[in-house]
């Protein structure tokens, strides 16, 4: 994604992190200098340091209450805008798909219960969810 940022707007200022070595070195040459190691639980960056905060699948990979603390760091990371994608369900259909289909989340909610976490701990970015 942030070698699609700089490719459509090569002037942006881009950033990111990933919690694997291996990823960071084999990833592509084009974006790895604004790569860094570092974990969802605490952004290796300042408060209000960005204007836009990205994370696509990431958060329900950890415990709710990590859920929660990476929902923050993102808050705290954003001077503006923030989105994230989780792995969510609508009914028990959809409930039961994402069971059978996902081997890494460790937080799986309905959309409704996402929503309430969201206000609960204080996340005010846009989000979308990811429904096999």
């Amino acid at each position: 994604m942030l070698h699609d940022f700089k490719r459509l707007v090569p002037e942006i200022e881009v950033r990111g992190i990933d919690i694997s070595k291996y990823a960071i070195q084999n990833s592509i040459s084009s974006v790895k200098p604004f790569l860094c190691e570092g974990s969802a639980l605490s952004l290796p960056f300042k408060n209000e340091e960005f204007n836009l905060v990205i994370s696509i699948n990431t958060v329900h990979n950890l415990k709710i209450d990590e859920c929660a603390k990476a929902l923050q760091e993102i808050e705290r990371v954003s001077s503006k805008n923030s989105f994230i994608t989780v792995d969510a369900y609508r009914n028990n259909e959809e409930k039961k798909r994402m069971e059978n289909w996902n081997l890494t989340a460790k937080t799986i909610m309905h959309v409704e219960e996402w929503k309430n976490f969201f206000e609960e701990i204080g996340y005010t970015g846009d989000y979308y969810w990811f429904i096999p």
